[in-house]
C-alpha cells in the first residue's frame, strides 16, 4: 500500500503549538494551495488542506513560518472520525506531516524566521557591488598559465 502526500501553499493563519497530556508537541494549521488550471476570464481557484505535526516537525513548522509564508509538507493522509458536541458525526481528512521545507523567495524565509514581533519589519537586503565603484576592485594580470 502507498499513502504519500506532497503538497506546497501558504499558511491561512499562524500555527499554534500545543503540548499533549503526555509533553509532546503538537501543531495544526491549513494551507491554501493554488488550482494550476484556470478558465479564461476567472479567477484562480484554491484548495484547502488541514496539516498536523507532531514532535520536533510541530516546534520547527510554529518557529519558523506564519501567516503567509510558503511551506512545503510532505506526509500521509489521515481519516478519523469523532462525534460532535450535537451528538452527529463527523469525519476528518489531514495530512499528517513527516517533513515540511522552506520554499519561495530567501527574503521571504528570513523574514518568517525572526520572532513573530517583528513578521512586518522586511530585512534589508545584503549589501551588494551594484553600489561600487571600479577603485573597489582589481585589475587580474592576463596569464596564460591557469592553474586549472
Amino acid at each position: 500500500m502507498l499513502n504519500r502526500v506532497i503538497l506546497m501553499g501558504r499558511l491561512v493563519s499562524d500555527p499554534e503549538l500545543k503540548t499533549t497530556t503526555s509533553g509532546i508537541s503538537v501543531t495544526s494549521f491549513r494551507i491554501a494551495v493554488d488550482r494550476s488550471y484556470v478558465k479564461a476570464g476567472a479567477e484562480r481557484q484554491a484548495d484547502f488542506f488541514d496539516i498536523v505535526a507532531w514532535r520536533n516537525t510541530a516546534e520547527f513548522v510554529c518557529r519558523n513560518f506564519g501567516k503567509g509564508s510558503l511551506i512545503a509538507v510532505d506526509g500521509q493522509l489521515q481519516s478519523r472520525q469523532y462525534q460532535a458536541k450535537d451528538g452527529t458525526n463527523r469525519t476528518v481528512v489531514e495530512v499528517v506531516a513527516d517533513n515540511v521545507s522552506f520554499t519561495g523567495e530567501r527574503r521571504e524565509q528570513a523574514m518568517y524566521s525572526q520572532p513573530r514581533e517583528s513578521y512586518s519589519q522586511i530585512p534589508t537586503p545584503a549589501p551588494s557591488y551594484s553600489n561600487g565603484s571600479v577603485d573597489d576592485f582589481q585589475e587580474m594580470p592576463l596569464d596564460d598559465d591557469l592553474p586549472f
